[in-house]
């Protein structure tokens, strides 16, 4: 089923309280095309892959969080740390264009315990680092737990460029005001608002990152999309609804 396109970069008011905020800052935004069919089972119970021109698409998003907090405090040490992760498309019969979240490597571990206790939220807990040299952001990160063994992560190094505009693909996969989760064998939706990203072009200098192939993902590097890379927006998340199926 080929879904509405959702092409309004602004997002909708949240309504009744926050649940959190807090801002990302110094993101990368990766993609891939993949097929629908190929990811549909890691999609919680009903959701699907959100579809665009016969296409969905798998994310993977660097970045550094900053002050994230509950309702809209903020909390500078702990809610301040690096994060990457890996995403899919989701759509549900609600009309709910989101993001489904495979993994979110993350340097805080009491972050990573509180959000996948809470929210069911697949978040590891990694080693990471993103450093920014004149125009140039190299990100690191190596996991450390769960499933250590598997020790995923690397090194994305990015060149930002000149201020963009967002295509309508662009915008169909950054216009995404929430998240599926599962949480206690329920599906839920998490909204969010944000500010419209402010991006740049950016150039991939060199990747060695696997946590997209560590989801079980196969992607075709000469099918990636052009690299975005954006200073950042503050962000809120509303309170969770359950998906009714």
């Amino acid at each position: 089923m080929i879904s509405d396109v959702p092409i309004d970069e602004v997002a909708p008011p949240l309504t009744g309280p926050a649940l959190s905020a807090q801002r990302w800052d110094n993101l990368t935004f990766l993609h891939w095309p993949v097929d629908p069919a190929a990811v549909a089972g890691l999609f919680p119970p009903g959701v699907r892959p959100d579809v665009i021109d016969g296409a969905s698409y798998v994310g993977l998003v660097p970045f550094e969080m900053r002050g994230a907090g509950p309702a809209r405090l903020r909390t500078p040490y702990f809610g301040s740390f690096c994060e990457t992760n890996v995403r899919l498309y989701s759509v549900d019969e609600q009309g709910h264009h989101g993001i489904v979240f495979l993994t979110l490597d993350a340097t805080r571990l009491a972050t990573v315990l509180l959000a996948r206790m809470s929210l069911g939220l697949p978040y590891a807990w990694s080693a990471m680092s993103a450093r920014r040299e004149s125009n140039v952001v190299t990100y690191r990160g190596i996991r450390r737990w769960p499933d250590r063994r598997r020790r995923a992560g690397g090194t994305v190094r990015v060149r930002i460029g000149a201020p963009a505009e967002l295509t309508p693909l662009e915008v169909w996969l950054t216009s995404r005001w929430g998240l599926h989760t599962k949480v206690a064998g329920r599906t839920i939706w998490v909204p969010n608002w944000h500010e419209r990203w402010p991006v740049h072009e950016a150039e991939l200098l060199g990747s060695d990152c696997d946590l997209v192939d560590a989801c079980g993902i196969r992607v075709d590097d000469r099918q990636m999309l052009r690299p975005l890379w954006s200073p950042g927006v503050h962000t809120i998340f509303g309170l969770p609804s359950r998906i009714r199926r």
